[in-house]
């Protein structure tokens, strides 16, 4: 594909040095498809849309008399008021080797923003290596909103971003691991717990401790309160004050004996030497952007979480992990991606990664 795609253009630098256009640049593999981009920027950015689509040859031979192949143009997807992202362009492999890109690379996106910086204060880990890019006068506002989607969209699409100060992230595809389910029905813990199983038998429901035995029940609360000096300030009438304590002794006992229905609750998969995963299940708060046209999820949304927790935490903030975090998190990825498949079995709706872009199940 990448043959038919107009070449990059060049402007010279000073001194020689030919950077690439635009203020970063998306590679990408051969084969994605302008389509697959337009999809991760309309699950980030509200406004996404093609300002001009882009026109790339179908490799078929033309029809009709005169036999013309019309020619690759590249096209301009518009992310943001003062954000564009242009392409795709055909990369050299001169071009590849002179910007330090990967050796895959073979398509590019040119990428306009506003260069927006502020000095940061460095704390906790670099996941996308953005404090190696930008050192500590780091990208903010629109210019942050669009680097993080580059790195999520190329982690995505096994590609790579280089920033304007020279720098080529490569995010690792394995590191997005997490996975939600996003449905509008709610099921009870045992249908989770039952689906969770069916991937690994050490699933079991995270509940509360047992209630200590020597903790006083309902009854000798109310009675050790009655007993007091001061009990009932207030009401007179020392009949009146016990049928309130009964009252309020019968109103404990019941809601002991009938707790009210869950509105969250989680469960989890003890992996030994490789951490735990989690399963969450809440109410979510608001639609994300990539279910804003879906019918079903305008009413009450149900978020089922299913992440890796790391036996080091430090280790999953890393841009490059250790390999022996590298041989857990492969090793759990099963687990994730298995469990999330049986939970959207039982409760349908959509799988969105640790991005917000939505995945196949099929793919799991």
């Amino acid at each position: 594909m990448s043959a038919s795609l107009p070449p990059l253009p060049e402007a010279p630098g000073a001194a020689g040095v030919t950077p690439p256009p635009g203020r970063h640049l998306l590679v990408l593999p051969e084969g994605v498809a302008p389509d697959e981009v337009d999809v991760l920027a309309s699950s980030r950015f509200a406004s996404a849309r093609w300002e001009r689509p882009p026109r790339v040859p179908s490799g078929r031979r033309a029809s009709g008399a005169a036999r013309t192949v019309p020619e690759a143009t590249a096209g301009v997807l518009r992310l943001g008021r003062l954000s564009t992202l242009t392409g795709p362009f055909a990369l050299e492999p001169a071009q590849v080797a002179r910007w330090g890109l990967p050796t895959d690379a073979r398509v590019a996106w040119v990428v306009d923003c506003p260069r927006e910086r502020e000095e940061q204060r460095a704390f906790g880990g670099d996941r996308d290596g953005l404090r190696r890019a930008f050192g500590t006068a780091g990208p903010v506002r629109e210019e942050l909103r669009v680097v993080q989607w580059l790195v999520a969209a190329a982690r995505r699409l096994g590609g790579a971003v280089r920033t304007e100060p020279g720098v080529v992230l490569e995010p690792e595809m394995d590191a997005a691991l997490d996975l939600t389910v996003l449905t509008d029905r709610w099921v009870e813990p045992e249908v989770v717990v039952e689906a969770a199983r069916r991937v690994s038998s050490r699933a079991r429901l995270d509940t509360s401790p047992p209630v200590d035995p020597r903790a006083s029940s309902p009854q000798q609360a109310g009675a050790a309160l009655a007993a007091r000096d001061r009990a009932g300030v207030g009401v007179a009438d020392p009949d009146e004050r016990r049928r309130l304590h009964a009252e309020a002794d019968a109103f404990d006992a019941y809601m002991l004996e009938h707790p009210p229905a869950a509105e969250a609750f989680g469960l989890q998969i003890d992996l030994g030497v490789d951490g735990i995963v989690v399963v969450e299940v809440a109410a979510e708060a608001e639609v994300p952007l990539v279910l804003a046209a879906l019918d079903w999820a305008q009413g009450e949304l149900v978020a089922y979480r299913v992440r890796w927790e790391a036996p080091d935490v430090e280790q999953l903030e890393s841009e490059r992990p250790s390999l022996p975090h590298r041989v857990a998190r492969g090793r759990a990825a099963s687990v994730v991606r298995g469990v999330a498949r049986e939970v959207h079995a039982e409760v349908g709706g959509e799988i969105a990664d640790m991005a917000g872009f939505l995945v196949d199940p099929a793919d799991l």
